[in-house]
């Protein structure tokens, strides 16, 4: 089975592909994509959306993990515009055709950690000892994608893998 884990962002972007089967978790591909803080939002939203393909067409993932979003009373801006972002990422999966879980961030965590309030350090440390990095992926975002495909792992073990 094959996870893509995304970490929804507006300027930035996480991804993650993890082949999963029963020796374990591989890690096939991990990165970011951007886009341009000075452009409209619509020509970001259409960034995201290209990117998305590229990646769908491209890893061929059987179901999609994507980081929940939340809002903190004091950034109520930032989740409408991390909603977005999000919005085209769910729409470019259902249009694929790949199933889409959702987790909310402290469960993410917990599930690599231990801890659902883990700093983004402590997230990327656990990601690379879980796959046996030579280093901590980088930036956070690449982390925080690796770790929602492995809570969809953890979350989906007794699925038989073919």
């Amino acid at each position: 089975m094959r996870i893509l884990g995304i970490d929804p962002g507006l300027h930035v972007c996480g991804y993650a592909c993890l082949q999963v089967g029963q020796g374990g978790e591989v890690l096939v591909e991990a990165g970011v994509f951007r886009t341009n803080e000075k452009r409209p939002l619509g020509e970001r939203l259409e960034q995201i959306a290209n990117d998305m393909d590229c990646l769908l067409e491209k890893l061929k993932p059987d179901v999609a993990a994507v980081e929940q979003l939340y809002s903190h009373y004091e950034h109520p801006r930032t989740a409408i515009l991390m909603g977005h972002a999000r919005g085209v990422i769910l729409e470019k999966c259902s249009r694929a055709g790949i199933e889409v879980k959702s987790f909310s961030a402290t469960r993410i965590k917990k599930s690599v950690t231990g801890n659902g309030r883990a700093a983004k350090q402590q997230v990327q440390s656990s990601v690379q000892t879980i796959l046996h990095l030579p280093k901590r992926p980088e930036p956070a975002d690449v982390a925080d994608a690796i770790a929602a495909a492995l809570c969809c792992a953890n979350s989906t073990a007794t699925v038989s893998f073919k």
